[in-house]
């Protein structure tokens, strides 16, 4: 797999018109731009957006999907992976994944967060790769945490925005 390739987490029920879809679009057009890979869940919300804004500007997109849900991959996929259950599609997310961009999101986007997050905290994934957090929304979620375990928020970086993706993601750290 690519050294440059970020799986990209992020709401499944965004729609075109809403915040969280701009700012999935912009993401992948962004880190398309910059040579990067996207790999996400391939369905809707902020999977298609980014998809949309990689494939748009001319990036391959790699969809994750998952036999046990209904529906198919967005039409932006460049290459369908198929898994067998949700442990099975989050492991393969984060295995083909070089680095991690978390979207604002729900209960889905919280489990593929705590998921990196602690196996990075616990050394389960190598050191370089980061997890990005776009905008403020996890913000008040990692302060909690780390008012308890200041160490914790040790891999977290936060992104104001889309244009700061692609300069985190190559920052050692």
């Amino acid at each position: 797999m690519s050294e440059k390739t970020i799986t990209i987490f992020g709401a499944g029920k965004a729609g075109a018109g809403d915040s969280a879809f701009k700012l999935a679009e912009k993401v992948g057009e962004l880190l398309a731009k910059a040579g990067f890979t996207i790999v996400n869940g391939g369905y809707g919300g902020t999977m298609l957006a980014a998809a949309k804004g990689a494939a748009q500007a001319g990036g391959t997109i790699i969809g994750v999907t998952c036999s046990a849900f209904k529906g198919a991959a967005n039409e932006y996929i460049s290459r369908q992976i198929t898994t067998e259950s949700l442990d099975e599609r989050l492991d393969t997310l984060l295995e083909l994944g070089r680095g991690y961009v978390v979207l604002p999101g729900g209960t889905g986007t919280l489990l593929e967060l705590a998921k990196v997050w602690e196996l990075k905290n616990k050394g389960f994934l190598e050191a370089d790769k980061p997890i990005i957090l776009v905008g403020g929304f996890w913000r008040p979620l990692v302060e909690l945490l780390a008012s308890e375990d200041p160490d914790s928020s040790r891999y977290v970086k936060f992104a104001e925005g889309p244009e700061q993706v692609a300069d985190l993601i190559s920052e050692p750290l």
